[in-house]
């Protein structure tokens, strides 16, 4: 008896929506934000905990870009898989348990592929370990051997991943990229773009490990009215996700070029919507601080794209609405898909409006794309649209440390990038003192110092 009522327990848990300790790391992400982000469209807190990055893993890149957000002692720091596959381990284990489970985790420090391939697996596999979703961050310039080694087990020469996920950053600001050493041009980038795409598609038809591609671009003076050009012409190729970040004054100094305040965020997302061919809602749902993030998801249907909410439909606002409180933060990723489909009968049961409002927008969205005889003729796609924009390490320096002795500064554009910083959808993990840190505060403040003692551990060998 006391079997069967255990098994029975065990069953209730794992149909759930949401994992036990993901609630409650949902509701402690949403007792954390800022006032001014507890938004009914907010996601952090509600739909998830926020993303997750890697830092002081392999510091080290082989492509010189202008600017770069690395300070410039990460060079001197020697890659190497035992100590990336001991850092990711500590520091996912503590995302686990402050995070709960099935958050998406970054791999990214330098250039992830400067890892050995098995070196490489393993780091995933440790990510995996801890319930993360990872994305290997990578500026794209590797052959198809090494990524067929990587996603292989060499023992027995089958798949050892199901499912890679890559984001390769592909942008004119970047000198040494094989083929094109210093590209005058984004257009000249975008056989590159297509070769890496290609790379993962055969590596799905020859072994059946299935991919999400992100394409992550900078943006400076130099290429800013490039990127209608790089939307038209990479959206096909096979990327689900474009991501462009306003460069900023972060990193190393030397690689400061531009005048990097020319040009607003307003002035990037406009050339985005040109890129796509249509109005990008960016307002229908936050993640963080709309100073920071902008993120559209929406489908294309041939050279139409429809988003997926609109930020002036109230009856879409009641859609999302009802779709958080019913869903939460439930993962519909999950491989084991009768538990999926009895979650999702859980949370339909808890909150039986989300059928009625989700069916109404299902006919809106289909009449988005043009409706049934445009979605025969061209099955549609999803690709998201997002922006981050960092902020000035003169700004995060003094923020951040006035946050951690428990101050808010008086200075309006202080205090402005505290708010962002409090409202961070970015975290990168410190075990050592159980903190969770923003991504601009780790590179503004924490990575020069970090890489210095890194430096004396994992010199690069032949330098004194």
């Amino acid at each position: 008896m006391t079997s069967i009522l255990t098994r029975v327990r065990e069953l209730e848990v794992a149909t759930r929506p949401e994992h036990p300790d993901l609630t409650a790391a949902l509701a402690a992400r949403w007792a954390q934000l800022p006032a001014h982000v507890k938004q009914p469209n907010q996601m952090l807190g509600r739909r998830m905990t926020g993303c997750e990055g890697t830092h002081g893993v392999f510091p080290r890149c082989n492509l010189a870009c202008s600017p770069c957000y690395h300070a410039k002692e990460a060079q001197r720091v020697r890659t190497d898989g035992d100590h990336t596959e001991h850092e990711v381990d500590r520091q996912m284990a503590l995302l686990r348990e402050l995070r709960g489970p099935g958050q998406h985790a970054q791999l990214i420090g330098g250039e992830v592929t400067l890892l050995g391939a098995q070196d490489h697996a393993r780091a995933l596999q440790a990510m995996i370990r801890h319930g993360r979703k990872p994305m290997s961050m990578t500026h794209g310039d590797f052959d198809y051997a090494y990524l067929e080694a990587l996603a292989l087990d060499p023992q027995t020469g089958r798949p050892r991943f199901g499912h890679l996920a890559f984001a390769g950053h592909f942008d004119s600001l970047m000198f040494g990229r094989r083929g094109v050493k210093r590209p005058r041009s984004e257009a000249e980038l975008h056989p590159y773009r297509e070769r890496f795409c290609a790379m993962f598609e055969r590596l799905r038809r020859e072994h059946g490990v299935t991919h999400y591609l992100a394409h992550n671009m900078t943006v400076t003076p130099r290429n800013i009215d490039e990127i209608p050009t790089v939307v038209r012409a990479a959206r096909d190729l096979g990327f689900r996700m474009f991501s462009f970040q306003p460069a900023a004054y972060i990193g190393n100094e030397a690689r400061w070029k531009d005048d990097l305040r020319a040009f607003s965020t307003d002035e990037v997302w406009r050339r985005v919507e040109q890129g796509a061919g249509a109005r990008l809602h960016y307002g229908a749902e936050q993640v963080g601080d709309a100073r920071c993030n902008r993120t559209a998801h929406g489908l294309y249907a041939g050279d139409r794209y429809a988003a997926l909410l609109h930020e002036d439909d109230p009856r879409d606002a009641l859609a999302l609405e009802d779709f958080i409180v019913a869903f939460g933060g439930m993962d519909f990723d999950d491989p084991q898909r009768g538990l999926v489909a009895a979650r999702a009968a859980r949370a339909i049961a808890r909150h039986p409006a989300v059928l009625r409002s989700g069916a109404a927008w299902a006919l809106r969205l289909l009449r988005r794309l043009g409706g049934v005889r445009a979605i025969r003729c061209d099955r549609p796609r999803a690709i998201t649209y997002v922006m981050h924009a960092f902020m000035d390490a003169r700004d995060v320096k003094p923020a951040w440390e006035l946050l951690q002795r428990g101050e808010l500064s008086d200075e309006p554009r202080i205090r402005a990038t505290q708010e962002r910083l409090q409202a961070c959808s970015y975290a990168m993990a410190h075990p050592e003192s159980r903190t969770l840190v923003p991504a601009c505060a780790q590179h503004s403040v924490l990575d020069p110092l970090e890489n210095l003692r890194l430096a004396e551990l994992l010199a690069v060998r032949g330098s004194s």
